[in-house]
C-alpha cells in the first residue's frame, strides 16, 4: 500500500518499467557522489556557465516578471481544465490526420510504441532527446522487443555510448568532461579510433558524421514534446542542434510521447513560452530550432503521425492542491543550475529521470512512496530550502513550499514513535532553562567520540541515522553561552569597543576588509 501524498482518494501512481526510483536514498547516494572530485568539478563549471548566461539574457527583458506570471497563469489554467483540453487536443490532432493513443502508465505506453514500430516492419528507430521516454525506460523496453533506439541528441548519444545515466534535464552528460567524451567516442562510436582528439569541434564532427547516416536510413522516429496546443492540435519541439528537425521531417513514421501536462490552451500561448524557455534553459534569446507540426501534411514530412498521451502518475499529482504546481514545469533546468545541493551532489544522487529541485518535488508525486525505506521518500529532504529555485523558475513554481508539504505528508503518514517521544522530551527540556543549560554542558562529552579528523563518524542509535550519511563536527569544549561569560570574551569585547565599534552596531564586510589591510 503506497503512502498518499495528496488528497485521501488518489488516482493511480506511475507503474510499470521506469527510471523514476533509484536504488538507495538520496543521502547515501549523495555521499558516494561527493567523493568524485572530477564530477563535482564538471558540475560546478557547467552550472556556473549556464546560470551566468541565463542571468544576462533575462536582465535584457523589461517585462520578465510579467512573462513569468503569464506562464504560471496559463499552466494553472491547464491544470484546472485538463480533461476538457485533452479531449479538444485529441479532436484536433485526429482531424488533421494524426492518431492519438492514451497511456495510463509506462507499461501501456511502451506496449503501444512497440506495436506501432512493429507495424512498420522496422527494428531500428531514431530518437530526439525526451524526458518522457527516459521516464518510461523506453529504450530498454524496445531493446527487449528486439528494436534498437538510436539517440541523436549529442549529450544523449554520449550517455548512450557510455552506457551511462543522464544527470541533468537539459545537458544529460553534464557530468562528463571532454577527455571522458573523447574516450567514449574512440571506444564505442563506429568509424572512430585513437587518433580522435578532445577538441570540441572534432568531437562534434565525429558525432555528426555518425548520426548523418542514421538519419538517412531511419524510417521511424520517436520524439517527446515541449508543448501541445489544444485549439489547433499543434505539437512543438524546441532544440539547439538540428537533430530534432532531421527526426521530425525525414522518417516516414513519427511517434511522439507527450506528458498530459505539456498542453497549452491556445496556439498564441506559445509566444509566452518561446520567450521563457530558451532564456531559462540555455541562456539564449531564442533557441536555434523550433519545429511545429499539426497532424499529417501530404508530401511533407512523416505520413504517419502518432501521439501517445502519457499519464504515469500525473493525475495523482493533480489531486494535490499544492503538489500540482509542479506540473507547470517546462523542463528548462534553471532550478538545477542554481541549486547548491545539485551542484555538489550531482544528478545521479536523485535516482530519477528528473534530478535537482524539480525532481525532488515531482518524482515522489508521480510514484508515491511505498514505505519508509523507499528512496523517493528521501527526495523532499534533498534541499537546503534556500529558495534560489523559486526565484529562477520561469513559471513561478513554489518549489520550497511543495518540498515542505511533501515533508509534512510523509511525516504525517509515517509517524515515528521514537521521533514523537524525542520531540516531546525536547519540549520539556526547552521549557526549563536550568535543565537546558545542564544538557548543553553535557554536549562537550561528545568530544570523546571524535576522531583525529575532528569529526564524529558514528553515534549510537537512534542518532546514528544522522551520522550514517553525514559527518558531525566535534563539539567545542564550551558552549557559546559558557564562552560568552568568560574572561576571554570580555577581553575581546573590550578590544572591539576600543577600536570604535559601539554596542549594537553591525561590523560590515567593508570594516573587516579595512582591518585586514
Amino acid at each position: 500500500m503506497k503512502v498518499a501524498l495528496g488528497q485521501p482518494t488518489m488516482p493511480p501512481y506511475a507503474s510499470g518499467p521506469s527510471h523514476l526510483r533509484g536504488k538507495e536514498k538520496f543521502q547515501k547516494a549523495a555521499h558516494h557522489e561527493l567523493n568524485d572530485v572530477t564530477k563535482r568539478r564538471n558540475y560546478q563549471y557547467a552550472t556556473t556557465t549556464i546560470r551566468v548566461k541565463r542571468q544576462a539574457v533575462v536582465d535584457e527583458v523589461d517585462d520578465w516578471q510579467d512573462l513569468r506570471e503569464a506562464g504560471s497563469t496559463i499552466k494553472r489554467d491547464v491544470a484546472a481544465r485538463m480533461p476538457e483540453l485533452l479531449e479538444q487536443f485529441e479532436q484536433n490532432v485526429t482531424a488533421r490526420g494524426g492518431h492519438v493513443h492514451w497511456a495510463r502508465d509506462s507499461k501501456e505506453a511502451n506496449e503501444i510504441i512497440q506495436d506501432l514500430v512493429r507495424a512498420t516492419g522496422e527494428d531500428k528507430v531514431v530518437k530526439i532527446k525526451s524526458m518522457a521516454t527516459q521516464e518510461i525506460a523506453l529504450n530498454e523496453e524496445l531493446e527487449k522487443a528486439g528494436i534498437f533506439a538510436q539517440e541523436t541528441d549529442l549529450a544523449e548519444l554520449i550517455v548512450q555510448l557510455g552506457e551511462d545515466f543522464p544527470s541533468h534535464i537539459l545537458v544529460p552528460a553534464i557530468h562528463r568532461n571532454r577527455a571522458e567524451i573523447r574516450d567514449i567516442f574512440a571506444a564505442k562510436m563506429p568509424n572512430t579510433d585513437e587518433t580522435l582528439t578532445q577538441d570540441p569541434a572534432e568531437l562534434a564532427e565525429a558525432a555528426r558524421k555518425y548520426l548523418r547516416q542514421q538519419f538517412m536510413e531511419a524510417k521511424v522516429a520517436i520524439s517527446g514534446a515541449n508543448f501541445g496546443c489544444a485549439d489547433t492540435g499543434t505539437v512543438s519541439i524546441v532544440e539547439s542542434e538540428g537533430n530534432g528537425r532531421m527526426c521530425l521531417t525525414m522518417p516516414e513514421t513519427l511517434i511522439t510521447v507527450m506528458g498530459i501536462e505539456k498542453l497549452l490552451p491556445n496556439f498564441e500561448d506559445l509566444g509566452v513560452f518561446l520567450q521563457l524557455l530558451p532564456r531559462s534553459s540555455t541562456g539564449e534569446r531564442m533557441n536555434p530550432y523550433t519545429s511545429l507540426w499539426s497532424g499529417v501534411t501530404e508530401g511533407d514530412g512523416p505520413q504517419n503521425f502518432h501521439i501517445v498521451l502519457l499519464d504515469n502518475g500525473r493525475t495523482a499529482a493533480l489531486s494535490s492542491e499544492i503538489g500540482r504546481e509542479a506540473l507547470k514545469c517546462i523542463r528548462c533546468s534553471a532550478c538545477l543550475n542554481v541549486c547548491p545541493v545539485y551542484e555538489r551532489a550531482g544528478g545521479h544522487s536523485y535516482g530519477s529521470t528528473y534530478p535537482g529541485p524539480i525532481g525532488a518535488i515531482i518524482t515522489p508525486q508521480l510514484t508515491g512512496i511505498d514505505s519508509s525505506d523507499d528512496p523517493n521518500g528521501s527526495l523532499p529532504y534533498a534541499s537546503s530550502l534556500c529558495g534560489r529555485c523559486n526565484e529562477v523558475c520561469p513559471v513561478k513554481i513554489p518549489i520550497t513550499d511543495i518540498l515542505l508539504e511533501l515533508r509534512y505528508q510523509k511525516a504525517k503518514n509515517e509517524p515515528s514513535h521514537i521521533e514523537r517521544a524525542a520531540f516531546a522530551s525536547l519540549a520539556q527540556v526547552w521549557g526549563r532553562s536550568g535543565v537546558w543549560d545542564k544538557l548543553v554542558r553535557m554536549v562537550a562529552l561528545g568530544r570523546v567520540l571524535g576522531g583525529f579528523n575532528g569529526k564524529i563518524d558514528l553515534m549510537p542509535p537512534p542518532i546514528s541515522g544522522w551520522t550514517e550519511y553525514r559527518d558531525v563536527a566535534v563539539p567545542p569544549k564550551k558552549s557559546f553561552r559558557q564562552w560568552w561569560g568568560s574572561e576571554e570574551a570580555e577581553r575581546l569585547l573590550a578590544e572591539a569597543r576600543e577600536q570604535g565599534i559601539p554596542d549594537g552596531q553591525k561590523v560590515t564586510g567593508e570594516r573587516f576588509e579595512e582591518e585586514d589591510k
